[in-house]
């Protein structure tokens, strides 16, 4: 299957400028970086792609098989780097694609000019034994994955305002909330599982491309601690903690958002 077809990428901005792939989250799709977008293509060219299940991807590509761990999704990104001849790119990701950045550079250094993890999350889940601190015991998780399972769109509308923040603005976590929705939930209950329960502190030391990680001040799903313990296991990494509030700062934040990924950009060229 065409790979560009099969993620329904989107291709905008600056012909021949330094190449940025975004890549969302859980229960997202490629619309939620439309505020970060028009500031982005303005100087590189930009790539915006849905993972297999989400918005507009060819849901026939979807299977548990190939997606129930990261795996599937780090070989969809180096397909699109392969089959687009895209050379280095800078790889945004946010929230659990984070990881999946971590993974595929790895793997395929040469295919990435750089990463940035935005909002990242090596593992959710704390570990009492080594002092790490990922947010939330593994009887929460346990209860958030029965939660989802046993009624999504009510698990939807519940955490989706916890995961955005920001409860001045009840409009961000309305947007979450019918971004949630829109996804199947068969396919929604698959993808938390890899999300909520993938441990991935042992890949960072991994990471030889330049990387930016970039957290939000105030985050109940990625709390400061997390970001900083990414700093510190990815070498030569840099941290920006960005002057928002929430799990997803491209639409909180997004003047900072762009700011801090045009200014990495531009100091690895």
């Amino acid at each position: 299957m065409d790979a560009r077809r099969r993620n329904h990428v989107t291709v905008t901005g600056r012909s021949g400028a330094p190449v940025v792939m975004l890549a969302h989250g859980f229960g997202c799709d490629q619309n939620m970086w439309r505020l970060v977008t028009p500031a982005l293509e303005r100087d590189f060219t930009v790539v915006l792609f849905d993972h297999v299940g989400a918005g507009n991807s060819d849901l026939s590509a979807w299977s548990p098989e190939r997606y129930s761990t990261l795996d599937g999704y780090v070989e969809d990104v180096l397909e699109l780097c392969r089959e687009m001849e895209l050379g280095p790119v800078t790889f945004v990701g946010h929230s659990v694609s984070a990881m999946m950045g971590v993974l595929a550079a790895a793997q395929d250094p040469a295919a990435f000019a750089g990463l940035v993890l935005l909002a990242p999350s090596p593992c959710f889940v704390d570990d009492p034994e080594t002092g790490y601190r990922g947010g939330f015991s593994a009887d929460d998780i346990d209860e958030l994955l029965e939660s989802l399972d046993a009624n999504y769109l009510g698990w939807s509308g519940a955490m989706a305002p916890v995961i955005m923040g920001n409860p001045d603005r009840p409009e961000l976590g309305e947007e979450l909330t019918n971004s949630f929705c829109r996804t199947d939930p068969a396919i929604a209950r698959v993808f938390a599982r890899v999300t909520f329960l993938s441990d991935n502190r042992a890949d960072l030391a991994k990471v030889t491309v330049p990387t930016l990680v970039a957290q939000s001040a105030s985050d109940a799903i990625a709390p400061p601690e997390v970001g900083a313990f990414v700093h510190d296991r990815i070498p030569g990494s840099r941290l920006v903690t960005l002057n928002a509030t929430g799990h997803c700062p491209q639409l909180a934040a997004p003047e900072e958002t762009v700011a801090a990924i045009t200014a990495f950009v531009e100091a690895i060229r």
